[in-house]
């Protein structure tokens, strides 16, 4: 059996990947809740991801100044 790779490297990190994406599902409109959020369509899932990576290469590209 293949390993999850959604596995992070830091399991500490996990907490605040869940603020992240929180932070992300306020700024696009999507009602996130804590848990399980399967009643999402896939494209308020696609949002959320997207503003994450938005602000991911934002960050990166804020770093390289």
């Amino acid at each position: 059996m293949a390993k999850s790779s959604n596995n992070l490297v830091n399991p500490s990190a996990r907490e605040a990947m869940d603020r992240f994406k929180m932070e992300a599902a306020a700024q696009v409109g999507v009602n996130l809740k804590q848990g399980y959020n399967g009643d999402l369509t896939s494209k308020q899932a696609g949002s959320i991801g997207g503003q994450m990576v938005r602000k991911m290469i934002e960050a990166y590209e804020n770093g390289m100044k």
